[in-house]
This record gives structure tokens, sequence and C-alpha cells, in this order.
């Protein structure tokens, strides 16, 4: 009973991460798995079949916001359910001391990618256009195989992927990768019950993981407007990668003060990214205060102008009063 709580404690975490950055749900749950002496297959399997359940939440949640786009969804999810049962294969075919290393290396990278990205400000610009088939085929084929193999980073894989291109807004990529990572789930959960059967899942830590994170997922929504994603993806991703570097040093069995050298390192990193952070986070509140300002100055501005006279009105602003160019192109940065 004692480690089922815990197992519903890691769901629990792991489904706020997740809901507040929109990813780490499968890296968070497997790393913890991983640490606790799950084997690497059935931690896999586990997260994936637990997925089914708290993604089809998020997705339905999402559906009734409006932030899904379907023709995303689409084109992405069947890639990567492609990518996802080949992944789930292969995962189930190889051995357990060949595959920590393995998932262990890939979740060191997706954390290390955390550190990162959420070290610098985060982008929020829009631009317009569709996205391309040829381009969110291969992205979903990648992400999903990447998700099953190292029980986790379909978020982390997809999610930048898209907000980079710029071409859909924040919300509707988070929420079309959410989406179609319900059919994902699905498929990398089929491959590992071909692979593994049904003894290679862990059917008390599915039911505690899928507990924990249906608990969490309104409570998810509390946290994104007090915690911000910028610091928190930065200790995430610190976390992962010092968890998963225990693995990797342990298998090229290091030893002597070459090992509490490389700790030293990765915690020095993961200091330098929260600081970075910080720098960001501070950065950007202080360009949408600046810019809020500058708003309610340009609209005071155009409510008292057409009674002033012309010469006041050329000073401040056009001849008609209307608000100067630096305040009238200013605008306030999107969410997260």
């Amino acid at each position: 009973m004692r480690k089922l709580l815990v197992l519903a404690l890691v769901g629990l975490v792991a489904q706020l991460i997740d809901g507040s950055l929109g990813m780490a749900y499968g890296l968070t749950s497997s790393t913890l798995l991983l640490v606790v002496g799950v084997a690497p297959a059935a931690a896999s399997a586990s997260v994936h079949l637990a997925e089914i359940g708290t993604t089809l939440a998020a997705g339905v949640a999402h559906w009734r916001f409006g932030n899904v786009d379907w023709r995303v969804v689409t084109r992405i999810a069947l890639p990567g359910a492609i990518g996802a049962f080949a992944g789930a294969t292969l995962l189930s075919s190889i051995s357990t001391e060949s595959a920590a290393p393995w998932m262990a290396a890939i979740l060191f990278t997706l954390g290390a990618y955390l550190l990162v990205r959420f070290a610098r400000p985060l982008r929020t610009g829009r631009v317009g256009g569709r996205l391309r088939g040829r381009f969110l085929g291969p992205l979903g084929l990648v992400a999903g195989f990447v998700d099953a193999t190292g029980g986790g980073g379909w978020g982390p894989v997809a999610t930048p992927a898209l907000l980079v291109s710029g071409r859909l807004e924040p919300r509707k990529v988070i929420g079309s990768v959410d989406t179609a990572e319900f059919v994902v789930a699905g498929a990398a959960s089929v491959g590992f019950l071909i692979g593994l059967g049904t003894e290679g899942f862990l059917l008390p830590t599915v039911v505690a993981l899928l507990i924990g994170g249906l608990i969490a997922a309104p409570l998810a929504a509390w946290l994104v407007r007090i915690v911000p994603a910028q610091l928190l993806g930065a200790a995430v991703g610190g976390v992962i990668v010092l968890t998963n570097a225990r693995t990797l040093i342990r298998s090229a069995e290091l030893g002597g003060p070459l090992r509490p050298t490389l700790y030293v390192l990765l915690a020095a990193g993961w200091l330098t990214a929260l600081v970075f952070a910080v720098r960001a986070l501070r950065r950007t509140r202080r360009a949408r205060a600046t810019a809020a300002t500058a708003t309610v100055t340009a609209t005071a501005a155009g409510a008292v102008l057409p009674v002033l006279p012309e010469s006041v009105s050329v000073i401040t602003g056009a001849a008609d009063g209307s608000a100067p160019a630096d305040l009238s192109v200013a605008g306030t940065p999107g969410g997260r």
C-alpha cells in the first residue's frame, strides 16, 4: 500500500508538471519509476497505459475550450502512432541491461533540452500560415519513436517544434499535441502488449499513476497561475538530468574522483540554468509591465488629445490626436 501511495504521488507530480508546461508527464513518471527499480520496458509500458486515461481527459478538456486544431491532430497522430509502436517493439526486444542506459540517455538528453529551452526567454510571437503535412508527418514519427523508447518525449519533441514554426497559437499547439498523444499512447501500449505480453504491464502501478494524474489535472490549472513555467521547466529539467546521469555513470563504470566531479559539474549547470531562467523571467515581466504602461498611456492620450489644440496634438502625436508611433505599436506579449 505504501508503494502504491508513492506511485500515486508520482503520477500526481508528473501531471502537475505536464499541466503547467504542456509536456514532461512521461519524462517525469518514467524517471521516477526507474529510480524505484522498475525495469525500463515495464516503466514505459505502464506509463503509456496510464497516459491513455490522462491524455483522453486532457484532450476532451482542450477540445471543450477550443484549443485543438484537428487538421494538425490528424496529420501528426498517425505517424506518431507508427513511431510509438515501432519504439515499443524495439524496447521490448532488448534486455533490461541494454535498455537501462539507452532509456537513461534519451531521458538525460531531453532533460538537458528542457534546461536549455527554459533558461532562455520563451517565444510567444505568432505568425500566420498553415503547417504542411510533410513537416507534421516526420515530426510525429520521430516524436512517437522517442516517446516509446525513452518512456517519454512526445511533448518535449513535438511541442517546441510546433511553437518554433510560429504557425499555430501556443494554446492550440499544446491542445493539439495533448489530444494526439491519446492515439500515440494507445499505439505504444499495443506494441508493448505484443512485445511483453500482459505481464509487461504493472497494473497496480498503472492504476496508481492514473489516479494521481486525474487528481492533479484540476490542480495543474491552479499551479500554472502561481509557478512560472520558466522556473518550473528549468527545475524539472535539472532533476531529470541528475537522476538519469546516475544510471549513465553506473553503466560506464566510472569511479574514483571522476564521479563526484561529474555530479558537481551537472549541479553547477543546473544552477546556472536556474539563474538564467530567473533573469529571463524578470526581463519578460519588465517588458510586459512597460508594454502595459505604454498601452494605458496611449489609450489615455487618445481619449484626451482630440480636444487639445492642434499644436499640442502635433507634439504628442499625429495632427489628428492619435498616439505617437512608439506607443501605438507597443503591444502586450502573449502568454507563456
